[in-house]
């Protein structure tokens, strides 16, 4: 569904992607973790159109939409939740997921979907009224992962969704994810909590300072010696 091919990205001198290649498959939860600055945000930034590569390519479905706008990635039904959520803070919860829906003119489909959202996030239906900046984290969390679903994506990018919340919140952004999954969407998710995006993901890439060194199974990782000792606190 999604290849990315040899991409590279710079910041001026800094290289920071180096020939980075992955695929995530239909139907799939892939996850990318790696330590912080290793590369793992510009990736998913670089996929969504917010950062141009200096060469490599991003297929879509079987089309190229490396040269393609963001919102144009978004019309070809590829959305992306940001890392800090990037809640609208002086507008309602509800104007935050109509914002979501920008580019879709099916009135009714939008009703349906924001009827949806609200059954996947209760606490957003009950604070539709209430501005976004006065939520806790987790429901701010919650609200930008709706605002991303009511695009419609067939391909949804969540970049570090567990960040500043409390374990328990961090179990239940988990099952929610695993219920998008389930009813038909594609996650690419990069997270720090290693432990917990392994134990969701069918496939995942290790990043480090810009390079992919090890794929497999979310299963074959979390058994792996090397990615306990790194990133899971084995010994």
């Amino acid at each position: 569904m999604l290849e990315v091919k040899n991409l590279n990205v710079h910041y001026g001198v800094i290289h920071a992607l180096k020939d980075i290649s992955l695929k995530v498959e239909q139907g799939e939860i892939v996850t990318l973790i790696g330590a912080n600055g290793a590369g793992k945000t510009t990736t998913l930034r670089t996929i969504s159109g917010l950062i141009k590569p200096t060469s490599g390519q991003i297929i879509l479905e079987g089309q190229d939409i490396t040269a393609l706008s963001a919102p144009q990635r978004v019309e070809r039904n590829l959305s992306q939740v940001p890392e800090g959520r990037r809640i609208f803070p002086a507008m309602t919860v509800l104007e935050n997921l109509e914002l979501g829906a920008f580019l879709r003119n099916d009135k009714a489909e939008i009703k349906k979907d924001m009827a949806h959202i609200y059954e996947l996030f209760p606490i957003l239906g009950n604070r539709k009224r209430q501005t976004a900046g006065t939520l806790s984290g987790g429901e701010q969390q919650m609200l930008a992962m709706g605002r991303a679903l009511m695009s419609r994506p067939r391909i949804l990018l969540l970049d570090e969704p567990s960040m500043g919340l409390a374990p328990l919140l961090v179990r239940e952004i988990f099952e929610i994810i695993k219920s998008i999954n389930q009813t038909g969407t594609t996650i690419l998710l990069v997270e720090q909590n290693a432990s917990m995006a392994l134990s969701i993901a069918n496939r995942a890439y290790v990043i480090e300072t810009g390079t992919i060194v090890i794929s497999g199974t979310g299963e074959e990782l979390a058994k792996s010696n090397k990615i306990q000792q790194a990133y899971l606190g084995g010994e």
